[in-house]
């Protein structure tokens, strides 16, 4: 082979194997180095996306708009995963999964992920996993899989010593924040801190609900408009230690604090009429709901090597997580505005209710892994978890300036669970077959008890066998394909237990179901995975089964829109999905993440049925402009979804960043912004349901036309210390790399 002189070539890079890879298939550098492959320049592109049959792992530290975006942006770009134009998040086809942080379960992201990633920038993020199979290691919880967020920070890497970091400020038309971040490593001990404030608000988003009501008295119709304001605060601190005692052992402690508020007010205007409400009558009302969540989570681990080539190892971790959420609501009617006559029966009075819920948990998990012959590692581990949910609902009725409580209204309820697990995991190699089989079993001890309002307390407890498995085939250095099985479950949270009866709203009424049972969805999929110096692509192909999904769902009782949920739905789902990245010259390259999917929903409870097809896509273009100015433009589209009673409408936004590094790489000032495609920039979405004596539509528009400045400041600097010949650990974190990947990981310049 021969390349010109200072001459830049873009080719899948075809250094002879015997002189590039060594033993271990890792790329050795001293042998690059002897062949003097300093005169040329060979350019390949950095896989931006790792794929394996049970995962897929974006490197967000990888695409230049890291630097501009948030965590919630970066999601659109992740395979598997989809964030609607209401920044509702899906995994592997389901809003039921699990966010771990760090390979640790964080009971604050999972509960309220699309508020914490839209506040978190991407840059405090190195990569994003999405475990789509997640074994019998993992909780058996979330249907669509987990969701990992590796942070950025100390590696525990005792090769390295000092310290860097970053200070960060963010500003915009719906945004104003900054954070700051460090890490480092000093002898034995790493760490890393990160700190992020920052206020979003969302002004003038149009509401307007119509709703028909069929019965004897004939159709009644309610309209109801809003143009609300939304204001975000959001504040988020964690620190990581990592220390190694000495070359067998090492130990790691976390801690974080979660702050989030959503505050939404607005001025109401509800006009009624025909049917149960005769004549007809209006009025206006003025509504405020501050929902405050607080988490704290905290964790201890111990890792033990049991032999000196450290492939055989014992780890104790605890964890702890304590998170408190108060809801309140307040509505008053404007007497001037009232036309017509109150119905009969009807009584219409100011609220003030309040809300608190607090989840405590502790868990200790013990995992042992070890290889039983060349290839083949066996994985075996307990669990304990004790999770104790609280909720205490107040409701209050306004007379003359005075909160009188009205007790028959209040409730306090405790729901305490105590989950025992124990799991053990085969994962082989023969050549090019590759497997991974186990088996988890978990039993669950469920005690209620009702302090207060209406219901009885009960205790249950039940066991799930959950199976998990899948085989790989390397059809050559560049491209596998592999089956997968899994059985997931979804146990419902206090919110859909709780039996509250929530009146904030006066024509409609929502509560929790108590005697909700563990959804139970089985997963068969089909992975082909192809990546080259400048072409990479995943494709999954997967069918669902569920036959006592847990369904929100709506009916009419005593002229008020009732909304529960129940196990009420049998689910079918069987979908595509495609990420492709093609870099199509040195400085730019386009990529797709999008799929389609057909869903059938049935339910004998409520004599109905639901069908049909749904898509989503995201296409970008990423080029560096002259300037060393890097730039990206999006297309996001979404189509109508489906539900039990109805449908959701689609969506197009487009985006844009441009970032330039300035003081040589110390400096970065980007620019962004965002538009829904509809008319002023507009995002507008319809829904529509209907039970058997109602129909319902919603329509919402929202202002989405915005742009921020970020400008990100690096200090700092990290060291090689003389080379350390120890074995590194081989865990899920730190993953074998193929051949191919190394070589698609270089990038030699002049």
């Amino acid at each position: 082979m021969e390349l010109n002189r200072k001459k830049t070539v873009l080719m899948a890079i075809a250094i002879p194997m015997s002189l590039a890879v060594n033993a271990q298939n890792t790329l050795s550098t001293d042998t690059l180095a002897d062949q003097t492959l300093e005169e040329y320049v060979v350019v390949a592109q950095k896989p931006l996306v790792k794929m394996k049959t049970d995962k897929m792992t974006y490197n967000v530290k990888e695409d230049a708009d890291s630097k501009t975006s948030t965590v919630l942006d970066m999601l659109r770009k992740v395979p598997m995963v989809t964030v609607d134009g209401q920044d509702n998040i899906t995994v592997n086809g389901s809003s039921s999964f699990k966010v771990y942080v760090n390979g640790k379960q964080s009971l604050m992201f999972s509960s309220n992920p699309s508020q914490i990633f839209k506040s978190m920038p991407a840059s405090a993020v190195k990569s994003i996993e999405v475990i789509t199979n997640p074994g019998a290691k993992y909780d058996a919880e979330g249907t669509g899989g987990v969701l990992n967020i590796v942070m950025d920070g100390a590696q525990g890497n005792s090769n390295m010593s000092g310290m860097t970091g970053n200070v960060r400020i963010t500003a915009g038309s719906k945004v104003l924040g900054g954070g700051a971040f460090i890490s480092g490593q000093e002898g034995k001990l790493s760490y890393s801190a990160n700190a992020i404030i920052n206020q979003t608000r969302s002004k003038d988003t149009d509401i307007e609900f119509i709703r028909e009501q069929y019965g004897e008295a004939g159709t009644s119709t309610m309209n109801y408009k809003q143009k609300s304001d939304t204001k975000m605060p959001f504040k988020m601190a964690n620190i990581t230690l990592g220390y190694e005692p000495d070359s067998m052992s090492n130990i790691g402690l976390t801690a974080g604090i979660t702050d989030f508020t959503m505050k939404n007010s607005g001025d109401p205007y509800t006009t009624m009429g025909g049917g149960i409400y005769g004549k007809g009558f209006s009025y206006g009302e003025w509504m405020r709901m501050d929902n405050k969540k607080v988490s704290f989570n905290a964790s201890m681990d111990y890792q033990r090597f049991l032999n000196k080539e450290r492939s055989s190892s014992i780890a104790f971790t605890y964890l702890f997580s304590h998170n408190p959420t108060t809801n309140e609501n307040w509505r008053e009617y404007k007497e001037e505005t009232f036309v017509g006559d109150i119905p009969t029966g009807m009584t219409m009075n100011d609220m003030y209710s309040k809300a608190k819920e607090k989840s405590t948990e502790h868990t200790g998990q013990i995992d042992f892994t070890t290889p039983i012959a060349q290839g083949h590692t066996l994985n075996a581990g307990a669990k304990f978890i004790a999770r104790n949910n609280e909720s205490q609902s107040d409701y209050f009725n306004v007379m003359d300036g005075e909160n009188v409580i009205n007790d028959a209204l209040c409730m306090d309820y405790t729901q305490k669970n105590s989950i025992i697990a124990g799991y053990a995991e085969y994962d082989g190699r023969w050549g090019k077959w590759g497997t991974k089989a186990g088996l988890r079993y978990e039993h669950t001890w469920q005690d209620v008890e009702f302090g207060k309002g209406k219901g009885e307390n009960f205790k249950n407890d039940y066991g799930n066998l959950v199976p998990t498995a899948n085989i790989s085939l390397q059809l050559a250095p560049a491209m596998n394909i592999g089956l997968t099985y899994d059985m997931r479950i979804a146990r419902p949270g206090i919110s859909y237990l709780n039996p509250y009866v929530d009146r904030s709203s006066t024509t409609s009424i929502s509560y929790g179901n108590p005697d909700l049972d563990v959804e139970k969805t089985h997963n068969i999929g089909m992975v082909y995975n192809f990546y080259s110096a400048k072409f990479m692509t995943s494709i999954t192909l997967k069918h669902s089964i569920c036959d006592n999904g847990i369904e929100q769902y709506s009916f009419y009782e005593d002229n008020l829109l009732n909304t529960t949920y129940g196990n009420i739905v049998k689910r079918r789902q069987t979908s595509l999905n495609v990420f492709a990245n093609l870099m199509i010259a040195k400085d730019t390259k386009i990529f797709l993440n999008g799929g389609a999917s057909y869903n059938d929903f049935r339910s004998t409870a409520l004599d109905t049925n639901n069908h049909g097809w749904q898509a989503n896509m995201m296409i970008g273009l990423q080029h560096k402009l002259p300037w060393e100015i890097n730039s990206g433009i999006y297309l996001i589209s979404n189509s109508k979804t489906y539900t039990l009673q109805g449908w959701n409408s689609g969506f197009n936004m487009i985006s844009a960043n441009f970032s330039k590094s300035l003081l040589k790489d110390r400096l970065n000032i980007g620019i962004s912004g965002m538009a829904g495609l509809a008319k002023d920039g507009e995002l507008r979405f319809d829904a529509w349901s209907k039970g058997k004596d109602f129909q319902n539509r919603q329509r919402i528009h929202v202002p989405m036309s915005s742009v921020m400045l970020n400008v990100t400041y690096n200090f700092g600097n990290m060291k090689f210390k003389a080379k350390d010949k120890r074995n590194n650990i081989k865990n899920d974190v730190i993953e074998h790399k193929s051949m191919m990947e190394n070589l698609n990981n270089m990038e030699m310049k002049q």
